[in-house]
């Protein structure tokens, strides 16, 4: 029976490559000059510095540029608080999303319901499984879902006939 995955995965490579682009415009640019502002990678989060606050929205800026040039959604990354460290420096911690949320993936099943569409979908830990008897239907349901969820950008993998 065929089958995909919804999912929602950055390209981890792609986000690598713009992180040291985005280091490399920052090390370079004259009005960074002197200044302790960078991007750090650890795990699944990025770790923002900039001197004050006008700083770190740049490096942020350049962040996003990076990214949007290496075709990597920016509804990726979720924003945390900005945290004042020694003297007026601060930082900000942007945690890179991966997977599915659970309510994220309750609203898909209900889309995929409600479009009266004959596919089934059920929920598999991060990741939404849609089958049907037909892969027109399955193209269709994906067609569908690009237009209607909005808030986190999907991707589908493993389409199986």
């Amino acid at each position: 029976m065929p089958s995909f995955d919804v999912v929602c995965e950055p390209d981890m490579i792609e986000v690598k490559n713009a992180l040291e682009q985005a280091n490399k415009e920052i090390s370079t640019r004259f009005d960074f000059k002197g200044s302790d502002a960078r991007i750090e990678h650890k795990g699944e989060e990025l770790t923002l510095f900039g001197d004050d606050d006008f700083k770190l929205r740049q490096v942020r800026d350049v962040l996003l540029a990076k990214l949007a040039k290496r075709n990597v959604d920016v509804r990726f990354l979720k924003d945390g608080k900005l945290e004042k460290i020694s003297g007026d420096k601060l930082k900000q911690i942007v945690e890179i999303q991966k997977g599915i949320s659970t309510e994220l993936a309750k609203k898909i099943v209900r889309i995929i319901k409600d479009s009266k569409i004959k596919v089934q979908a059920s929920i598999q830990g991060d990741a939404v499984r849609v089958t049907g008897a037909k892969r027109d239907d399955l193209q269709t349901t994906m067609a569908m879902l690009r237009k209607d969820v909005e808030e986190a950008p999907l991707n589908f993998n493993n389409f199986r006939d």
